[in-house]
């Protein structure tokens, strides 16, 4: 489990028992900003609002047990479209549930494919819901983890640089010792990067590809975190 703060992410990863073939046409959406799940990721929400709650309701009774998370669109939204969102997203399964004495639901949701929106439907339902397209995803269910590669002598040193110059507290041993799936998962879902940045990390078309991206992207930061500690001296 990696820990940072009070929050931790088990770097446990669940065995993919569906194909794309088993996966809905629609699907209720959960638009947050900031918030990022990977296919096989798991992600912790605290679901508070009423629109929110019934939605998990419904969601409970399906076979699937799917929301849709996606970002809002905050360039469309600033324009004047407070509704508008990113066309793609990730669906997560609901693997865990509880609910609190002040009629909260405290869930995880394990992510099983990204989803292209198609269209928003209209509906009575106090929530959204969107047909998605699954087609271009059919690898995040059956990714073969044994091929997935990454230079650990460049790669884990930039990571430790990124996480301190962050106050993150994590074990690093156990990252040391995670196989590369669950680090190029795990990792860009609790680094704090920004909304555009998570998004370029979801749409990485491969894993090989997200691995680049977020190389690159810890490059950058660390970078960028010298220069300014440069300017100041």
């Amino acid at each position: 489990m990696i820990t940072l703060g009070d929050r931790s992410i088990s770097l446990v990863m669940f065995t993919r028992c569906m194909t794309i073939d088993d996966l809905p046409a629609t699907m209720p959406i959960f638009p947050l900003g900031g918030a990022l799940l990977l296919p096989n990721g798991l992600l912790p929400l605290n679901i508070f609002e009423g629109r929110y709650i019934q939605m998990i309701n419904d969601a409970m009774m399906t076979k699937h047990r799917l929301i849709g998370m996606i970002q809002p669109d905050q360039l469309a939204r600033d324009n004047g479209d407070k509704e508008a969102i990113l066309n793609i997203g990730c669906a997560g399964r609901i693997v865990q549930f509880s609910e609190t004495e002040d009629d909260r639901y405290m869930i995880m949701i394990q992510g099983v494919s990204r989803f292209t929106v198609m269209d928003e439907l209209s509906t009575v339902l106090p929530y959204r819901q969107v047909s998605a397209d699954w087609n271009d995803y059919h690898d995040d269910m059956v990714e073969d983890c044994d091929t997935i590669e990454i230079d650990r002598e460049s790669f884990l040193p930039l990571l430790k640089n990124y996480l301190d110059l962050n106050k993150m507290d994590v074990d690093w041993h156990l990252i040391e010792n995670a196989p590369c799936e669950i680090l190029l998962t795990n990792l860009p879902m609790i680094c704090p990067f920004d909304a555009q940045e998570k998004q370029a990390l979801l749409e990485a078309k491969s894993m090989d590809k997200r691995y680049e991206n977020l190389s690159t992207l810890l490059k950058i930061k660390v970078q960028s975190s010298s220069d300014n500690q440069s300017i100041k001296h």
